[in-house]
């Protein structure tokens, strides 16, 4: 579903992505991992259309994605839940939802039955301003958001950050149920290591803009990868 290839990302003279390669076949989970700024946020929003790449290539189901907008890239199909949630905090849990309207053709400008059965809470909240939510509300708002949009990937960035742990296993069961769907790739990003071995099918491992490791789950052993990942 998405494949990438020799991704390189600059910002000023700092070179942050490095002939950066990934894919993501939908129905699993793709994991990227690594410590603290080797490049993981700014791989997803290079994804995403929100940094501009110097060179490689980016292609979702087979077409190429040449330098898009965030609108467009959403419009092709890469729906983004970006670190911090990033509601929008004086518009209700409803509004918050319709906001992923934009990139959808008219006909399409409804709330799924689906959204609210992933997300129960969203529905007993939806006259509630999205700032009065807790942190584990509003995440399971900026996922909701996101599927609005009906994506064909999800890219998630460190979505248990803050977030409280009954929240965690409810969106780690989110995850598991839009890959058992079969037509999603999810791109996740994650530093709970638990949390990602559980749901991962491929692991990916950055370092210093570019991939140090990369194996399928199959067979991985638990104590390499995270050897891989604290390097």
């Amino acid at each position: 579903m998405l494949d990438i290839q020799n991704l390189t990302l600059k910002y000023g003279q700092s070179q942050i992505l490095n002939n950066m390669h990934l894919t993501a076949r939908a129905g699993e989970v793709s994991v990227v991992m690594g410590t603290n700024g080797v490049g993981k946020t700014s791989l997803l929003k290079a994804i995403a259309g929100r940094h501009a790449y110097s060179q490689g290539t980016i292609m979702l189901d087979g077409l190429g994605l040449h330098h898009v907008s965030p609108f467009e890239a959403a419009k092709a199909g890469i729906a983004y839940v970006p670190q911090g949630r990033e509601v929008f905090p004086l518009m209700t849990v409803t509004e918050n939802l319709q906001t992923g309207f934009a990139c959808l053709n008219k006909a399409a400008h409804s709330i799924p039955d689906h959204i609210y059965d992933l997300f129960p809470v969203l529905h007993d909240m939806a006259d509630r301003r999205g700032g009065d939510l807790s942190g584990g509300q509003q995440q399971q708002l900026a996922i909701a958001r996101a599927l609005i949009t009906r994506p064909k990937v999800l890219l998630l960035d460190e979505p248990t950050e803050g977030i409280q742990p009954n929240i965690i296993q409810q969106i780690g069961r989110v995850i598991r149920i839009l890959c058992d769907q079969g037509d999603m790739a999810i791109v996740l990003v994650e530093q709970f290591f638990d949390f990602a071995f559980e749901l991962g099918d491929t692991f990916t491992v950055m370092k210093r803009g570019a991939v140090l490791f990369n194996q399928r789950a199959d067979g991985l052993d638990r104590d390499t990868l995270y050897q891989q990942v604290i390097v």
